[in-house]
């Protein structure tokens, strides 16, 4: 299920000129209207139901709900974001909640290392080899057939 916005709880992110959803949405699909001042997904079809736009509303009022493999229906999934962690919250049409607690990127935006510090393998595009192998795998080479 696309993501979908309580118009109830969203406030525009205070109607700045980019919402925090907007500014997060991979395939652009958020947008604010400004004149009441509430986010909404443009095209509900094309969206990744990736959760950054769930994860980053400050006021929880963006929902995607939860696929039937985890959730059945009537469930629901709801995330709140701290400083260093992201409590999951399944609350089962049953009436039990779990809860999940995972932690969260701490490093500053654009500081992360591509290759993951390995050294990269070849620059051959027709080799066997992926990027960092073999250093990667932790081995001295890779062997073939």
């Amino acid at each position: 299920m696309p993501s979908f916005v309580k118009v109830d709880k969203c406030d525009g992110c205070k109607a700045l000129d980019k919402t925090a959803c907007q500014h997060i949405c991979p395939n652009d699909l958020m947008a604010l209207n400004k004149e009441i001042s509430k986010a909404y997904n443009l095209e509900p079809e094309m969206c990744w139901e990736c959760y950054n736009c769930v994860k980053i509303c400050p006021q929880d009022a963006i929902e995607v709900r939860g696929y039937a493999d985890f959730v059945p229906m009537g469930a629901n999934v709801i995330p709140m974001r701290s400083s260093d962690s992201i409590m999951w919250t399944v609350k089962f049409r049953s009436g039990q909640i779990k809860r999940f607690k995972f932690p969260i990127r701490t490093t500053p935006e654009g500081s992360a290392v591509p290759d993951g510090g390995f050294e990269t393998g070849t620059d051959d595009l027709k080799s066997a080899t992926l990027f960092t192998e073999p250093a990667s795998a932790g081995l001295p080479a890779i062997w073939t057939k």
